[in-house]
């Protein structure tokens, strides 16, 4: 007897999406940096990171979505201000709702609906920043407390690297120590000893896990604020097969050591790898480190300061480093001024809405206060970036730094 065929159209629609979706995984491209120009008064560069969700074009500024959201944006409203990348965190991640939940919700860009590139730190810098009765390490991994429940976890190069298979970003971290920015000597070299190690435990890792060549991995310069430290972190993890190279920053004063530092790593790492600065987000830091190679950065600041009223501001508006770039919306004298945030911002929010009626949101604690002044201030980072990689392919860029950092 023949088997009726199945003629139900759902059944056959899902089977036609099921294959296109296969289809679609074969041919996405994996992980690339091609560098687009290089500027000639200087080492700033544009480029393009090919990953299997999409292009991010740098220099770049990356939003954190610590919690999988940037507080107060849909990734309708991210997409608007058109950016093309994220940041999350591992940490935060892997202790609610947790890894496996992530992974069988479709990972990070089906459970969040932001369908573009994503970036998930290792966990390490929240790990480490946790007091010492809540974390302990040793040279295979850390121990620590939760701050939510106070249950007890452990996680190793090896299990960080699991973890953020499970997300499923599209670029990663190996896991790392970081330092109090005034740790001696003899306490950074024990460290940046174990960081090593476990850059090359991270690696082994994620090259077992990564046959799909889905992920890229980057590996990550330490070396606190000891310029030969710095110099042999970034030798050691140039010779390993990373994909690209992060640098943590010494997160401080004064500028010109942490501009030193940094410039002592890049000396010796490849040109030809991408390079990402964690935790930077002033404006006058972001023209610095685009000047030296640098091509991404990730920092909160934009956001974290919006919540509290800290507006962003264009330098025609009077945006300078005197003022940092900033002013606050929740002053008295904004009662009832009736102009944008900033005359010279095209943003949704500045296009719309005036000073006076901000400001009353954020007197009345109205919620929507915090989604203005965010989208207005990633807005604010977005265009900058937009004019950085502007002025670089027009060989420009410094000309456009002495019109910001005066």
């Amino acid at each position: 007897m023949l088997k009726k065929k199945n003629t139900n159209p759902r059944t056959e629609k899902k089977s036609t999406k099921q294959k296109r979706e296969q289809q679609q995984e074969k041919t996405t491209p994996s992980f690339s940096f091609k560098i687009i120009h290089e500027e000639t008064h200087c080492q700033a560069r544009t480029g393009i990171i090919t990953t299997p969700h999409g292009l991010i074009h740098t220099p770049a500024f990356i939003p954190v979505g610590t919690q999988a959201t940037v507080k107060s944006l849909t990734p309708q409203q991210l997409n608007e201000i058109n950016f093309d990348a994220i940041l999350c965190n591992t940490y935060h991640l892997y202790l609610r709702p947790g890894p496996d939940t992530i992974q069988k919700l479709g990972k990070l860009q089906k459970f969040t609906a932001w369908h573009k590139p994503i970036f998930t730190d290792s966990g390490g810098f929240q790990v480490f920043s946790l007091n010492d009765g809540l974390c302990k390490i040793d040279n295979d991994g850390v121990t620590f407390t939760s701050h939510i429940d106070q249950s007890k976890h452990r996680i190793t190069p090896e299990t960080s690297m699991q973890i953020q298979k499970k997300l499923g970003a599209d670029l990663i971290f190996a896991f790392d120590q970081c330092l109090d920015i005034n740790a001696d000597k003899p306490t950074t070299s024990l460290s940046l000893e174990r960081t090593h190690a476990w850059a090359t435990r991270s690696l082994k890792e994620f090259q077992k896990l990564n046959k799909d060549k889905s992920q890229a991995l980057y590996g990550i310069v330490q070396g606190g604020r000891f310029p030969e430290l710095r110099e042999q972190s970034a030798k050691f993890i140039a010779s390993l097969h990373f994909d690209a190279i992060g640098i943590g920053s010494i997160f401080g004063d004064p500028k010109e050591e942490s501009k030193q530092l940094v410039r002592s790593a890049l000396k010796h790492l490849p040109k030809e790898k991408t390079k990402h600065l964690l935790g930077i987000g002033a404006v006058e830091d972001l023209f610095t480190y685009v000047e030296l190679g640098l091509d991404t950065f990730d920092c909160v600041l934009p956001t974290r300061l919006a919540r509290v009223g800290y507006i962003f501001l264009r330098p025609e508006s009077g945006g300078a480093i005197q003022n940092k770039y900033r002013y606050r919306i929740t002053n008295e004298k904004f009662k009832q001024d009736p102009s944008p945030l900033d005359k010279y911002c095209t943003c949704y929010v500045c296009t719309n809405f005036s000073k006076a009626y901000i400001r009353h949101l954020f007197k009345a604690n109205e919620l929507l206060f915090y989604t203005l002044t965010t989208y207005h201030n990633l807005s604010f980072f977005q265009r900058l970036m937009q004019e950085i990689r502007t002025a670089i392919e027009k060989d420009k860029f410094l000309q456009l730094k002495k019109k910001w950092v005066i």
